[in-house]
């Protein structure tokens, strides 16, 4: 029986990190998903909100996809890891912590939406792709404030991963659409084709003995 340290990266995952702004890493994404590659994705967010935005994104952007978190109900669970399993969907958004129960063979990338706080947790989470003797890929995306966390990252593992700098990339501009589709409607004003307010007429005030002003 061979024990491997937390500190070892599976070495057939081929491993890149994308530096660019966090307000783009989802038009990113969908980006990557243009990709007939990316087959069965996994994909990792810190947050359980994050992941359902992320999982909601991707669908309005025509990538199949759910979401995996502590939320969700034991059958919606099983469902959506269900349909991974079964290819019904190429992305399955999830939690560190949902993702310990997950156990699928043929994961063909692993992306990382935001780097995990813990240093370890990056092992665990692209050694869910290449396994049983096939070759995986795991991507990570990298925000300015994020930096510190992917020192850390290659602190632990002893290497350098390899980087991209998509920053100031205009091509990204092309999932504005879909930014706009999922913006929440502003509030408060005023509805169309509203018929415009018409003032009450004045009334007479009365005088101090009950009675109109002129009567």
């Amino acid at each position: 029986v061979s024990v491997a340290p937390q500190s070892t990266t599976v070495e057939r995952v081929r491993q890149n990190v994308i530096f660019v702004e966090a307000s783009r890493k989802r038009a990113l994404l969908c980006d990557m998903f243009a990709d007939p590659k990316l087959t069965r994705t996994l994909v990792f967010t810190r947050t359980k909100r994050g992941a359902d935005r992320v999982a909601k994104f991707l669908e309005a952007a025509g990538v199949t996809a759910e979401s995996i978190h502590g939320d969700k109900s034991q059958g919606q669970r099983e469902r959506a890891l269900a349909a991974f399993k079964a290819g019904q969907c190429r992305a399955l958004v999830a939690t560190d912590i949902a993702a310990r129960g997950i156990d699928v063979d043929s994961v063909s990338h692993v992306v990382n939406f935001e780097l995990p706080y813990v240093a370890e947790s990056y092992v665990h989470r692209i050694g869910r792709t290449a396994r049983a003797g096939a070759t995986g890929a795991a991507i990570s995306l990298c925000a300015d404030d994020e930096r510190p966390l992917l020192k850390d990252i290659q602190r632990l593992t002893r290497q350098t991963i390899p980087a991209f700098d998509r920053r100031n990339d205009r091509t990204l501009g092309a999932m504005a659409a879909v930014e706009a589709k999922l913006a929440p409607e502003p509030r408060g004003e005023e509805r169309p084709h509203r018929r415009p307010h018409k003032p009450a007429p004045a009334k007479a005030r009365p005088n101090g003995h009950g009675q109109p002003h002129g009567q």
